[in-house]
């Protein structure tokens, strides 16, 4: 059997690199992908010094054009979609400790900008790579989405990042009973508060932990479960 290949967006820091570590170690090769090819391939340089099989990957998700680009790469078995920005303010509220603003006060624009990333950006990546996974009847899709788009326990605050979240699990139950029958696993996964840029310091989980969901739900087995969500490798409420 040929060598697996995944490919990680955003995943030149934070959870997306700890993933591209972690999924390298255990043999498959990595398009670490990043809107800035510069930053990718400084990420990559610090990878290959354990000669892992990891390639740089400039892509855009939230440009139409950009994901277009995805059709040069090839066969992908596993797609982590970890991009995602927390916008509700000129300030990240998780990283610097502030309270959440109110829905109240957030501008559309900004539910727009949330949107155009966390949801739509998922959704072209998609797009590009699930019909050669249904073709070969083999793919596993990874949805990075957060306790805070859940509706069974939906809050205030955050309406940007709740919203977007919330957008982003509908595509994974919508893609998951789609792609069913044809050897695709699809489900969303809340790593929990991790300390990356977006959860700060302060986080409860360092970097390794929160990605072990992630890496478990990117190499499930055949017959495993799909159109989930999941936390600690856990089914979680929607």
């Amino acid at each position: 059997m040929s060598k697996r290949t995944a490919l990680i967006t955003d995943a030149n820091r934070g959870l997306g690199l700890e993933t591209a570590w972690q999924l390298a170690r255990s043999g498959y090769r990595v398009f670490l992908a990043a809107r800035d090819l510069g930053k990718a391939e400084a990420a990559v340089r610090a990878l290959l010094s354990e000669q892992l099989d990891v390639v740089p990957f400039e892509l855009d998700i939230a440009s139409d054009a950009g994901c277009e680009r995805l059709s040069r790469i090839g066969a992908i078995d596993a797609l982590v979609n970890n991009a995602g920005v927390l916008v509700e303010s000129d300030e990240n509220p998780l990283a610097a400790g502030l309270l959440s603003r109110s829905a109240l006060d957030v501008a559309p624009s900004l539910l727009r900008e949330a949107f155009e990333t966390n949801t739509l950006g998922a959704y072209r990546v998609i797009q590009a790579l699930a019909p050669g996974m249904r073709d070969r009847g083999y793919g596993r899709i990874v949805n990075v989405s957060s306790g805070l788009g859940q509706l069974n326990d939906m809050g205030g605050g955050y309406p940007a990042y709740r919203v977007s979240k919330t957008g982003l699990n509908a595509l994974t139950r919508i893609f998951a009973a789609e792609l069913r029958d044809q050897g695709v696993l699809v489900n969303s996964v809340c790593p929990g508060w991790v300390k990356t840029d977006m959860g700060g310091p302060q986080a409860r989980l360092e970097p390794e932990e929160g990605v072990r969901t992630i890496v478990w739900a990117a190499t499930l087995p055949d017959g495993g479960p799909t159109g989930g969500f999941f936390r600690d490798r856990k089914p979680i409420p929607w």
